[in-house]
């Protein structure tokens, strides 16, 4: 699926980045959540912090205090 950016320059869901607590999430790979987290993402590339509300941590509560 394409999305467009503001200016209607159609942007690839590949090149958007990967921020390093999608690797930890249990979504990650879920295809009913792909277009939510690709819409987070592209929302927040150019932020200095990622923050996610959907995150679920593939180990539980063990890294729940270094979630943000």
């Amino acid at each position: 699926m394409p999305y467009y950016d503001d200016d209607g320059n159609e942007i690839d869901p590949a090149d958007i980045p990967l921020p390093a607590m999608c690797l930890m999430c249990e979504k990650q790979d879920d295809p009913h959540e792909e277009i939510l987290c690709n819409l987070n993402r592209l929302d927040q590339r150019e932020e200095q912090t990622f923050k996610c509300g959907a995150f679920v941590s593939l180990y539980g509560a063990l890294i729940d205090d270094i979630i943000e």
